[in-house]
């Protein structure tokens, strides 16, 4: 009986550190990030572990852009002029960012989101991970 008790005592600790996203977290989008990791629909993933590129995103209340910049050995950062504007709406308890462009337009949701790390999910059901860029000077 006492394992049991145990069990879901554990089982009650594990499924409430799973925390959703508020409004109040979404200020964490901003500053650079790195892609780890894409997993595909069909469960297969693909791993980054170098990236000459890397996302910039300005968030200021619900409208942001995300832009690709090239980090260089000093510390700074090379714009690639590939500007993405991007608004944020909240749908039941999750937040889209959708995007509008001359050419196009998509929506992805924001699955996961804290100081370190966020991940979406676009409509084919692709999952881009992301960590937070740790820049490296290896100039004094």
């Amino acid at each position: 009986m006492k394992y049991w008790i145990v069990i879901g005592l554990l089982l009650g600790i594990l499924s409430c550190t799973d925390k959703s996203i508020t409004e109040t977290d979404l200020h964490l989008l901003n500053g650079y990030w790195e892609i780890t990791t894409v997993e595909f629909a069909d469960g297969t993933k693909k791993e980054y572990t170098v990236n000459t590129t890397i996302d910039f995103i300005q968030l200021n209340q619900f409208k942001g852009i995300k832009s690709k910049v090239q980090p260089k050995l000093d510390g700074t950062y090379t714009s690639t002029k590939d500007v993405e504007p991007f608004s944020i709406l909240k749908k039941d308890d999750e937040f889209l960012l959708q995007y509008k462009n001359g050419l196009n337009q998509w929506t992805e949701q924001l699955n996961h989101l804290d100081s370190l790390n966020f991940s979406i999910k676009d409509k084919e059901g692709i999952t881009y991970s992301y960590k937070r860029y740790d820049p490296i000077n290896i100039i004094p």
